[in-house]
């Protein structure tokens, strides 16, 4: 049986957590969250910028995940081997910075720069802990998301909801064998730690 076959015959927690994780992956929150963001902030000028956010940011990533996958240097695009990790998140700080200089030097929605920014903060972070140990990036990005979110949207149930889908993000990562608690514990911390302060630093 192939591995694919044995997921497909899952049942339980274990498919909610295969499910879960596909579905909060750190690629989908980085397409959805750039044009959601713009949209609130100007309007669907400001999506038009998110989107070329996430074609940038998300797109290019996930592209060169997937060519890895297809051609088997890579397990899967949840990049579940550590030692696999290190040209992916590199393609990725890379989009991420051209992406922030195209967005601040055209004019994009500062807040939508904002945004850029944090992924670049999290990433700065993330990437070098991951060189040496297991962080999780699922619950860095939902984590940071989050954050963001709670900018653009009412704060208060925005937090309750978003932790409690970050702690089922985390669940769903420690249920899989993928990360322990405390690599999940230090993604959320991590990425809702640097979302805070790229926002601050923006005075929003």
């Amino acid at each position: 049986m192939t591995g694919r076959d044995a997921a497909r015959g899952e049942k339980g927690p274990t498919a909610l957590a295969r499910w879960v994780t596909g579905l909060f992956a750190p690629q989908v929150l980085v397409i959805v969250l750039p044009p959601a963001v713009g949209l609130v902030a100007d309007g669907w000028h400001g999506a038009g910028w998110g989107l070329v956010a996430s074609a940038l940011c998300g797109g290019i990533p996930a592209g060169v995940i997937l060519a890895g996958v297809r051609s088997g240097r890579l397990d899967s695009h949840h990049l579940v081997d550590r030692a696999s990790r290190t040209r992916p998140l590199l393609v990725a700080v890379m989009a991420v910075l051209v992406t922030l200089v195209l967005l601040a030097s055209l004019g994009a929605p500062r807040l939508l720069v904002a945004t850029v920014t944090a992924m670049l903060a999290a990433l700065a972070l993330t990437v070098p802990i991951t060189l040496r140990w297991k962080i999780s990036f699922h619950a860095a990005v939902s984590a940071g998301t989050v954050v963001v979110l709670a900018e653009v949207l009412p704060a208060a149930p925005t937090l309750v909801a978003g932790m409690l889908i970050v702690a089922t993000v985390c669940w769903a990562r420690v249920r899989l064998r993928h990360h322990t608690p405390a690599q999940v514990a230090a993604g959320a911390v991590v990425g809702a730690g640097s979302a805070w302060a790229a926002l601050s630093g923006f005075g929003l």
